[in-house]
């Protein structure tokens, strides 16, 4: 899938939140931790690791939603450390147990935390390549759920969220 739409789509969506919340302060750190929230939220949805529990995972639409979250973080840290330029999404890595793709996924967030290069940029957006297939999202629906969260989250600046 070629990411350069949702990178123009994410940085008009930056720069409103930032004119419209009149952000001063460099905030690459909070969006890592959001990321990192996200993907919780994502993982927590799944229920892939409650092992403890016979509850099923929520419905697809919840989960997709979840995911696409984290893609906004995701290109907003790319877009802040001038990554934009990424023009595909990146091969998933091998698809494997979600328990294990989360955690791999953790570890790419933190390291690429620490040092924000093109190499561990694009690792971070093959985990989460992984999580999509073996969630059994295609590119369009990531695509669609992204552009409709996206304008909810306008939507949601325009009402003081």
């Amino acid at each position: 899938m070629n990411l350069q739409k949702l990178f123009v789509m994410q940085e008009e969506l930056d720069r409103f939140i930032q004119e419209n919340q009149e952000i001063k302060e460099d905030v690459f750190r909070k969006k890592c931790l959001a990321l990192l929230v996200e993907l919780a939220e994502l993982a927590n949805e799944t229920r892939c690791f409650k092992f403890w529990s016979t509850k099923g995972p929520s419905e697809k639409e919840v989960i997709l939603e979840e995911y696409v979250d984290s893609i906004h973080f995701l290109l907003s840290l790319g877009i802040e450390k001038g990554l934009n330029n990424l023009e595909n999404w990146p091969e998933p890595v091998a698809i494997g147990e979600l328990t294990e793709l989360f955690l791999g996924t953790q570890a790419a967030i933190h390291k690429f935390a620490e040092d924000y290069s093109m190499g561990n940029y694009q690792d971070i957006w093959s985990w989460y390549g992984a999580i999509a297939t073996s969630l059994g999202f295609t590119y369009d629906e990531v695509l669609e759920a992204y552009i409709a969260k996206n304008q909810k989250n306008y939507d949601r600046q325009h009402e003081g969220y």
